[in-house]
This record gives C-alpha cells, structure tokens and sequence, in this order.
C-alpha cells in the first residue's frame, strides 16, 4: 500500500478520498481542535497530529514519521493562500517564510516524496495578480518537482455542488521518465439536490429568524429577490438594492434539479444565500455534508458553527478520490516500470 502524508487536513475531505483511492495515511495535521477531533473521532487508526505546523516542519521529519527521505509516496494538502513578501523577487522559498504554505514546502524538500497533491480556490491564480501562484511554482521546482496542473469542478466528479478547485500536481523529476500523471475524466452523469437532499438523515442546523423564514417563503425553488414583490425585497436588501450587478446570491433558494452552489463556512450570509429548496431554512450541516460527499456516519465535532466551517472548508470526498485515484494509477505505473528496468 502507497503512504500519504497530509497537511492542513480539515475534516477529512481530502483524506477521506485518499483513503478511499487505496493510500495508508500515516500522518495527518491539524491545528483546528474540533477538526482534529473530527478526525481521531471517526478514523481512530489515523496518526491525527494536533498542532501547529510550525512546530512540526522545524523538526527531523525523518526521525518524526519514521520514512526516510525519498520513501514517501504521496504529500497531500492545501494551505491557506497568503500573500508573500517578495524579498528582493527571489522566487524562492524565502519569498514564502512567514505564509502557511512555507511549511507544505518544508515538507516537500525534506522528505521528497515521490509525488504531492497542492489543492487551493481557484482564486489562488490570480491571488496578488498571479504572483503568489507563480512563487509557489518556482517553489516547487526549486524542491525537485514537474508539475501538472487544472481547475477542477466537483460537480463533474459527482457531487452535486458547483465547486472549483485548483489541483496541483508534481512528479519528483528523477521520476518523470517513468511515469505520468492524468487528469480524471469527468463524470457522464452530474448529479443535482434530488439526489442527496430527499433521504437525508436529519442534523444539527441553524434555523433563519421569523421575518427572514417569512420573505425566503415567498421565493420559488430556483428563484432570487427578483421573483418576489419588489417592494419586499428592496426593505430586505436595504443598501444592496442600489449596487450594481446581478446579486444573484441575495435571498436565493436553491432548487431540487440543479447542484448546490459552493458550500459556504456558515449557513447564512446575505449575499450568498442557498435556502433550502422544500422548506424556509438554510441546509443543516449534514445536508452540506451529503453536498460534500462525507458519508452520513462522518460525524463532526464541535458547536454548530464549528461544524458548518469544517464542512465547508473541506474538499468534496469524491473530487479527492478522483484526483489520488489518479496518483495512485501514477504510481502503479512507476512501479511497473522500474520493475522493467531492473529486469532489463
């Protein structure tokens, strides 16, 4: 079985379908309490590392996972995306010190893994216009490493949500020869609220006040302040009326026969609302679980808030299976092919 190693682990998306794609995780780390209690909670097998990362990346990883340099298949993660300094337009790892991914970097170049998954917002592109991306880059070539990389939809990957991620991936260049990485195939069928929504055990939730439940009752499934009396929904949106734009997100309801729209990190916010198609409510934490393809017996731990966050910064399980099922096809071919060689 390949071995993974994973940064910023969250709630388990991203690992979960890792997992899934037949890698054996040996380490996970997380700062975030309730995250990491999400993921000792429902993985007691997992080595889940509670703590900073800087504490972690400073220290002999050789000694700490017990791998030596080179033996690791797979570094996984996605750091938070900081804007970087800069100093003196290196390009190079100084350029990242005092940035969360400073320490994903640390990672590459001393345990040089076969191969890592870097996952990030499609944002990430044009963060501080295309200079942060183009850092982490040269970073990563700097370590040793050939990248591929796409933006990625979960929705074509089967979950039914609209979301963007960018993957990054890199092959250890004394590796390139050997083997390839490809993209996965979206999926024929995409799948929509029907789907998830009709069957869903019930969860904790946060319900909208009286007046809020009242106004998002007259919208339709699918519809937006523009389907309501203008008059209703100019006293609602108050100084939005006046901005420009679309300002499709404003008193939304989502509708059974399309995706959801990017789960967000808490269940309401006014210019990015995702009411529930059937009733006058925002999704419960396991519906956006279900839209982030977490199996139902995931559980998450924490207050509400905490656990709507948690689901909401994850990687959707099945864009992860995707993406490491790939890796680990990758990976069977280096080995297929470095048997060849010694043959020879």
């Amino acid at each position: 079985m390949y071995t993974s190693i994973e940064l910023f682990a969250g709630a388990g998306g991203l690992a979960l379908g890792v997992e899934k794609a037949g890698f054996d995780t040996i380490g996970l780390i997380e700062f975030d309490k309730d995250a990491a209690d999400t993921l000792k909670k429902n993985r007691p097998n997992w080595n889940v590392i509670h703590d900073d990362i800087a504490n972690i990346s400073s220290q002999d990883l050789e000694e700490y996972f017990g791998i030596k340099s080179g033996e690791l298949d797979l570094l996984s993660g996605g750091a938070p995306c900081q804007a970087f300094s800069y100093a003196g337009k290196r390009l190079g790892l100084e350029d990242a010190r005092g940035t969360l991914f400073y320490h994903y970097a640390l990672f590459l170049e001393k345990l040089q893994p076969k191969m890592f998954l870097f996952e990030n917002v499609r944002g990430l592109l044009t963060h501080d216009r295309g200079k942060t991306y183009a850092t982490m880059l040269e970073i990563f070539a700097n370590a040793g490493y050939t990248i591929v990389k796409q933006v990625l939809n979960a929705w074509d990957y089967g979950a039914p949500q609209k979301r963007e991620r960018l993957i990054t991936i890199g092959i250890r260049n004394d590796l390139v020869d050997k083997t390839e990485y490809q993209f996965p195939k979206p999926h024929e069928y995409k799948p929509v609220l029907r789907d998830v929504l009709l069957d869903c055990p019930e969860g904790p939730g946060v319900p909208y006040g009286e007046k809020k439940r009242k106004i998002f009752e007259l919208v339709p499934p699918g519809g937006y302040w523009r389907d309501i009396d203008p008059e209703v929904a100019k006293e609602y949106m108050k100084s939005c009326w006046e901005m420009e734009g679309g300002r499709t997100g404003i008193l939304r309801r989502m509708s059974l026969d399309e995706p959801s729209l990017t789960v967000l990190t808490s269940p309401s916010q006014k210019q990015t609302e995702r009411c529930h198609p059937l009733e006058a409510r925002p999704f419960t934490v396991r519906e956006n679980a279900r839209c982030q393809m977490f199996p139902d017996e995931w559980e998450f731990c924490g207050n509400v808030s905490s656990q709507y966050k948690q689901v909401g910064n994850a990687v959707p399980v099945s864009l992860a299976y995707e993406v490491a099922r790939e890796i680990y096809n990758s990976l069977q071919l280096l080995e297929k092919n470095e048997r060849t060689k010694k043959a020879i």
